[in-house]
């Protein structure tokens, strides 16, 4: 899920609340459950976790804190020496099964291990269920990493929950109603008790439903603070299948139909920089051509209608010191 927010460029827009604070947030928890695991350690990342990682905490800081090795969780038999392994998951039966196939072939072994699985956002019960059927359950320490909300820009906030529609439109499947009541809670505690929220959807009635359940049991965390956040939509897709398959006008989404655009990342082949030929800033790549936040007083070139956007991109790569070398899609 995501949501949009006023455009600071409007001179009647109100200032966007500060959205980095979920980075933060985000970053610094996950520092705190790191260090739950005190001394060297190989940490195994889901792979849809990966991206939303990227953007919170780089590989520097994760070595900091003691991160070894970094491994991808896959099917594929897993060949770390550390005596200590982390497991930064979404709480998947297959993710918490992965796992297990570890700490069984290392009581096979006879290899005495310490292992910590980072449930993010949060743990099912169906986790624990499986850490028993695999007799697993007392060899491992669990925590969540309550990484509900993360920016993608000034005004975009995405949950990084592609499953939550198959899961719930497809499969009936409620369990991640919570997480985005969760997600609203935090919302508030933040930014201050909503002004006033809208629902439209089964789906939406339920969140709001937790959700008022969370704020009578945590009542006083928004307590005082003025509130940034005036409304709240709640709609659920289905009431609008059609949208989301229209045809995208804008070069952002020319771009996203082309190669796809993930957690604000441009999907695809890289640009192909010959050394003595690089850019003067770095790599502009996706930043320069879909990116929103530096973009000051200027309207962002992925929100250019896709016949406007070649021309705009091209005198925005001669202001940058980039033309010729920057090829326009």
């Amino acid at each position: 899920g995501g949501g949009g927010m006023a455009s600071p460029g409007h001179r009647d827009a109100p200032e966007l609340p500060d959205f980095g604070l979920l980075k933060r947030l985000a970053r610094d928890q996950l520092v705190y459950l790191l260090e739950q695991l005190p001394g060297k350690k190989d940490l195994f990342i889901e792979a849809d976790l990966m991206s939303p990682l990227d953007r919170i905490a780089n590989v520097s800081l994760l070595k900091q804190h003691e991160v070894d090795k970094l491994y991808r969780v896959e099917a594929k038999p897993a060949r770390s020496s550390s005596d200590q392994l982390c497991f930064l998951v979404r709480p998947r039966i297959r993710s918490v099964k992965f796992v297990a196939d570890i700490v069984n072939a290392d009581k096979v072994a006879g290899r005495t291990r310490k292992y910590k699985i980072i449930f993010s956002p949060q743990k099912f019960y169906t986790c624990e269920r499986i850490l028993e059927e695999e007799g697993i359950y007392g060899d491992v320490t669990w925590d969540e990493w309550s990484f509900y909300l993360l920016p993608l820009d000034d005004d975009i906030i995405s949950m990084e929950l592609p499953e939550f529609f198959r899961d719930y439109f497809l499969e009936g499947n409620q369990c991640w109603i919570s997480t985005v009541s969760q997600a609203l809670q935090l919302m508030s505690s933040l930014f201050g008790p909503f002004t006033r929220t809208y629902g439209i959807g089964r789906c939406a009635k339920m969140v709001h439903e937790i959700w008022r359940e969370i704020v009578e049991e945590s009542e006083g965390d928004s307590l005082g603070r003025k509130p940034e956040i005036g409304q709240v939509f709640l709609m659920d897709r289905d009431v609008d299948y059609v949208t989301a398959l229209c045809s995208q006008v804008v070069y952002e989404g020319l771009v996203d139909d082309t190669f796809r655009i993930k957690c604000g990342k441009l999907l695809g082949p890289e640009p192909k920089w010959p050394p003595s030929d690089l850019p003067p800033r770095g790599r502009p790549g996706v930043e320069l051509l879909v990116g929103h936040s530096a973009r000051g007083q200027r309207p962002p070139p992925g929100q250019e209608h896709a016949g406007r956007a070649p021309q705009f991109i091209s005198v925005l790569c001669r202001e940058c010191g980039l033309w010729p070398r920057c090829h326009v899609l």
